[in-house]
């Protein structure tokens, strides 16, 4: 009976012990498109800043590539480009470290979209291999979401987008359009909440000297602050993060504490892509062709004439 108990004892523990993992897993995944797809019905302001940017503070750059023009009912490849080191490392909310995840929010023209399955070549297919591309809502397939993925391996996103024809929409015209990108590295200073992640430098919360430095049992760091009127004041520090001060320094209010920790960042660009007409490109086709010919046939006619003065002054 007692070896039965402790048979059902180790089980629970297990059960509760892999209940935990999984929710800490699903916590650790959580990433930004989808807060900003619960938060923003346009990830784009009416300023032109992107909503990862209220979560990503630091600033890092961004490239897209993409055709200067593209015919109607044709697809064609935007590559977003997301360059970090990859030997940097990341602070995890559970103090750990970690390689950068990235996403990318690519917000299209109205009609543009992702291009279908059937209609991607196997060259772009090879290209983004591996890659979940899904449209922002349900009623904006123009703006295309990715992410989180892994970093070290997909630096340079390939988004497949269908053109969209005129002819079949009425709402497009053969114009220049603006294609807007943003794309993150790592994770975020800010929840959705407003609450600060650990992904930030902590600093003092009083001035004073510093009387103690102790690691607690879960890997945080508690340093204990005595005031300039003799107040004891303890202040707790996440996990994984690197102290720059040490006992029995003085230090002001707001003074950092910690390194920053921070790796990541969010950047965001835009390009312009020309809806070209057909009939445009055939007709200039057309006009250059007709251009070079009457050239040909002016020098024809010029060397013809010289021919005829040389032989007139033979005479």
């Amino acid at each position: 009976m007692e070896l039965l108990k402790r048979l059902m004892k180790f089980i629970m523990i297990s059960f509760i012990f892999i209940i935990s993992s999984l929710a800490l897993s699903v916590k650790m995944s959580e990433a930004y498109p989808i807060y900003a797809q619960q938060a923003y019905t346009n990830p784009r302001a009416a300023n032109g800043r992107i909503a990862c940017a209220n979560c990503h503070l630091a600033e890092k750059p961004v490239q897209i590539e993409s055709p200067k023009a593209i015919l109607p009912n044709k697809v064609f490849e935007a590559a977003v480009k997301i360059p970090y080191a990859k030997d940097a490392k990341q602070v995890l909310s559970n103090g750990q470290l970690s390689g950068l995840n990235v996403g990318a929010v690519v917000i299209l023209p109205e009609g543009f979209k992702l291009a279908p399955k059937n209609l991607i070549s196997k060259e772009i297919q090879e290209k983004s291999k591996g890659v979940y591309i899904s449209p922002y809502s349900s009623t904006q397939d123009n703006i295309l979401v990715v992410g989180p993925i892994a970093g070290d391996k997909n630096q340079e996103i390939i988004f497949p987008i269908l053109s969209p024809d005129p002819a079949t929409n009425k709402k497009i015209n053969f114009l220049k359009y603006p294609i807007y990108v943003g794309a993150n590295r790592g994770r975020g200073q800010i929840y959705p909440t407003g609450e600060k992640s650990n992904n930030n430098i902590v600093t003092s919360s009083s001035e004073g000297q510093i009387a103690e430095i102790k690691t607690l049992e879960k890997g945080e760091t508690s340093i204990t602050i005595i005031g300039s009127t003799g107040t004891e004041i303890k202040q707790t520090i996440p996990k994984g993060l690197s102290l720059v001060v040490s006992q029995k320094d003085t230090i002001k209010l707001d003074q950092p504490l910690t390194k920053d920790p921070n790796v990541g960042g969010f950047g965001q660009t835009d390009v312009e892509i020309v809806l070209q007409d057909p009939s445009r490109v055939i007709g200039f086709i057309i006009f250059a062709f007709s251009v070079l010919f009457t050239q040909i046939f002016f020098v024809i006619k010029k060397k013809q004439f010289e021919k005829v003065q040389a032989a007139e002054l033979k005479f």
